[in-house]
C-alpha cells in the first residue's frame, strides 16, 4: 500500500483491496451527477419492486404500494433533511442556503423514516387501507434501501468511525474528508510521510447489518403472528445494530441539551419499544384468532371450509349408516 494516496483513492489494507480514482460524481452533458444521489435512488427503485414482490407473495395488491410511493418518497427525502440539519445546525447556520444542497450528503435515516411512518399512516386513514399490514410490507424494502443507500456514504467519504486496525479497516486522503470527522486518535496513528487516516468503515458495518435482518425478516415473514409484528421487530433489530454502530461514529449528531449522541439514544430507546411491545401484544393476544398476511387468511378460510365440509359429510355418512342399520333390524 502506498504512503501517499490520490485524492480520489480508497483503500482497504488489511484485506489488500486498493480502489483507485473513485468518484464522487460523474458528468452528463456537463451536469454534474453525484453517486450519492445516484445510489439513494437506486435504493428507492429496488425497495420498490421489492416490496411489490412482498405485497403479491402475501395476497396484497401490489398497486397500492406503487400508489403510495411517492409520496413516501417525497416526504422520507424532506424528513431526512430537516433532522440532519436540526442536528447539525452549527454547520449550516453561516450558510443557510446550502440546506439545499442535498447532493452533498446529509440525510438522516431516522428522519426519513419518521417521515415515511407518518405518511403511510396518513395516507392509510384516507384511503382506508389496513396500515399495520401495509407497513409489515413496507419494512422489508425499507431494510433494502437503507443498505444500498449506506453506499452513498462510501462514494461521499463520510459516515465512518473511529482509528481501528481490524480486519476491514479503511483508508482515506486528509483532503477527501471533512477537517472535523478527524479525532486525535486518527492523527496520531498518522505519520509526516503519509497523507491518510485510517477508519472503522461504518457504513458497511450496517450495510451487512441490514441485511442480515432482511434475511431474518424474510424467514420469519411466514411465522409472523400479528399485523404490526414486522415493524416491532424491525425496530428492534435495527436500533440494536445501530446503537452500537453509532457509538464507533466520528460525525454524530449530538443532541444540544445533553451532548448525548441523539441517534444513539433513539437506538436503545427503539430496542427496548420494538421488544416490549411484541411481548405484550402476544400476551394479550394468546390464544386469539388474529389476521395476518391476506394470503394467511385466505389459506385459513380454506382450511376451515375443508374441515367444515369433511365433518358435513362424515355427519352425512354417520347418519345414512344408522338409518341402514335400523332398516336391517326391522327386516
Amino acid at each position: 500500500m502506498p504512503d501517499i494516496m490520490g485524492k480520489m483513492d480508497i483503500a482497504f489494507p488489511n484485506l489488500h483491496i486498493y480502489l483507485k480514482d473513485v468518484p464522487k460524481s460523474f458528468s452528463i452533458f456537463g451536469f454534474d451527477i453525484a453517486l450519492y444521489g445516484v445510489i439513494i435512488g437506486l435504493g428507492f427503485f429496488l425497495a420498490l419492486l421489492l416490496i411489490s414482490r412482498m405485497a403479491k407473495k402475501t395476497g396484497q395488491n401490489p398497486d397500492d404500494y406503487w400508489d403510495i410511493a411517492v409520496y413516501i418518497i417525497v416526504f422520507s427525502i424532506i424528513g431526512a433533511r430537516i433532522y440532519y440539519v436540526f442536528f447539525a445546525w452549527d454547520y449550516y447556520k453561516d450558510n443557510p442556503i446550502s440546506v439545499l444542497y442535498i447532493r452533498n450528503g446529509g440525510l438522516a435515516i431516522y428522519g426519513g423514516v419518521i417521515a415515511g411512518f407518518l405518511t403511510a399512516f396518513i395516507y392509510t386513514r384516507i384511503k382506508k387501507k389496513n396500515f399495520l399490514m401495509m407497513a409489515d410490507t413496507i419494512m422489508y424494502g425499507l431494510l433494502l434501501g437503507q443498505l444500498i443507500g449506506r453506499w452513498g456514504n462510501f462514494t461521499n467519504r463520510e459516515a465512518f468511525g473511529e482509528y481501528t486496525n481490524g480486519l476491514f479497516a479503511m483508508r482515506l486522503p486528509v483532503d477527501a474528508v471533512r477537517g472535523g470527522e478527524i479525532t486525535a486518535l486518527m492523527k496520531e496513528h498518522m505519520s509526516a510521510a503519509t497523507n491518510y487516516i485510517q477508519v472503522s468503515p461504518t457504513f458497511l458495518y450496517e450495510s451487512l447489518w441490514n441485511l442480515c435482518l432482511l434475511i431474518l425478516l424474510f424467514i420469519y415473514c411466514k411465522h409472523k403472528k400479528f399485523n404490526g409484528e414486522i415493524v416491532l421487530l424491525y425496530l428492534a433489530g435495527y436500533g440494536l445494530g445501530r446503537a452500537w454502530i453509532e457509538g464507533l461514529r466520528t460525525d454524530q449528531l449530538i443532541m444540544h441539551t445533553t451532548g448525548l449522541p441523539v441517534s444513539q439514544m433513539l437506538a436503545i430507546c427503539l430496542v427496548i419499544f420494538g421488544v416490549l411491545a411484541d411481548v405484550i401484544v402476544r400476551i394479550r393476544i394468546k390464544g386469539k384468532e388474529v389476521s395476518t398476511w391476506p394470503e394467511a387468511v385466505e389459506a385459513k378460510k380454506e382450511t376451515s371450509e375443508i374441515e367444515t365440509s369433511e365433518k358435513e359429510t362424515s355427519e352425512i355418512e354417520t347418519s345414512e349408516k344408522e338409518t341402514s342399520e335400523k332398516e336391517t333390524k326391522t327386516e
